[in-house]
């Protein structure tokens, strides 16, 4: 593709996520599928509609049928596509209501313990776990919390359910025979499992860093930007349009997503970014810029593993709803995380350019 054909691709994409994000918006509205938030920092945002991801789906239609000859737009875009089908399903499980928990806020004068979390005086908890939950009455019964309110907690598929289907996502891309090197390797047999990995890793930090305004379509954006410039700079060209695309999905639901968000992504579209970048930085073969460009969902997912393996302890998972919950506002929050991955990008770029 030349440039021209590249800056129409890129348009295309932009201006059509804008209009079906608009057109998906007024639907999700009208049907009344909106969010409860489970962080009590966030629960003013109840009522936002959430599936936004299905304006992707609608895209990447498009896309697919304007540039079904150019395979490795092909390719990306109907992984991505497998991926958003999936995380639909995920987002319409998750339409059911599991149980209703109990927000509870220290009104003693002393730190309380209450499962794995140390409560401050006056701080806020959502009462989660097995542990939490069978001490909150006697707490209750002392005077110590007070319930200050409840919220939804939705049906989600079981974690081994999660992870067959996103395997399935990754033998599919292994299947097309579109990866066969990486990193200067040649993969031989290793590549069917190494193209699972990296669809695992890529779905989970985009899905855990979905969690505030603008946040995952912003950074994985960025990312995809900093990986248009790295193919512009170091080639080949063909590394660009699949990025193009992410970067053209990310930008226009930006219009709608960024700070105050009138739409959130759900798990439709975290699963298509997630997929689709994971599949342009495999077929590209550009791993180790591409691991470096999503650096900061990658740390924030390993913060969570250490909380979850019990190694350090966070009031709120994951860390930027923690950041959040210790007073740093959500947009600093965000410009922060956005401003990091400009760093990680073009310490990426600078070191391709006089180190390696």
């Amino acid at each position: 593709m030349n440039n021209t054909e590249m800056l129409i691709l890129f348009l295309v994409t932009l201006l059509g996520t804008i209009f079906f994000t608009w057109y998906v918006k007024r639907i999700l509205i009208k049907a009344k599928i909106a969010d409860s938030p489970i962080v009590s920092e966030h629960r003013h945002k109840s009522g936002t509609p959430t599936m936004g991801g299905i304006a992707f789906l609608f895209t990447i239609s498009l896309i697919i049928s304007l540039y079904y000859q150019n395979t490795p737009i092909l390719i990306v875009s109907f992984i991505m596509l497998a991926g958003g089908i999936i995380g639909l399903v995920d987002d319409l499980i998750g339409l059911k209501i599991k149980e209703i928990q109990k927000i509870v806020v220290n009104i003693s004068d002393e730190v309380i313990t209450l499962g794995r979390l140390d409560v401050e005086p006056g701080e806020e908890v959502r009462v989660a776990t097995p542990k939490a939950k069978a001490e909150v009455d006697d707490l209750l019964k002392e005077g110590k919390v007070e319930v200050i309110g409840e919220v939804p907690i939705k049906t989600e598929p079981e974690e081994f359910e999660k992870i067959c289907s996103q395997v399935v996502l990754g033998i599919f891309l292994g299947l097309t025979g579109a990866v066969t090197t990486l990193g200067g390797f040649n993969l031989g047999l290793l590549a069917i499992p190494v193209v699972i990995i990296g669809v695992l890793g890529s779905i989970n930090s985009v899905n855990l860093i979905d969690g505030m305004d603008g946040l995952a379509a912003g950074i994985v954006g960025i990312a995809s930007i900093a990986c248009c410039l790295y193919g512009y700079l170091f080639g080949p060209a063909t590394i660009i349009p699949p990025f193009l695309i992410l970067a053209g999905i990310c930008l226009g639901f930006l219009v709608f997503n960024k700070y105050p968000a009138s739409i959130f992504m759900g798990d439709t579209g975290s699963f298509v970014l997630g997929t689709g970048y994971a599949a342009a930085v495999l077929i590209c073969d550009i791993p180790y810029f591409g691991v470096l460009a999503l650096g900061v969902p990658i740390i924030s997912v390993v913060v969570s593993l250490l909380h979850r393996a019990h190694i350090i302890k966070l009031p709120v998972e994951p860390l930027h709803h923690t950041l959040n919950h210790y007073g740093m506002s959500e947009t600093k929050i965000v410009y922060s995380y956005w401003g990091f991955t400009v760093l990680l990008c073009a310490i990426g770029i600078l070191a391709k350019m006089y180190i390696f």
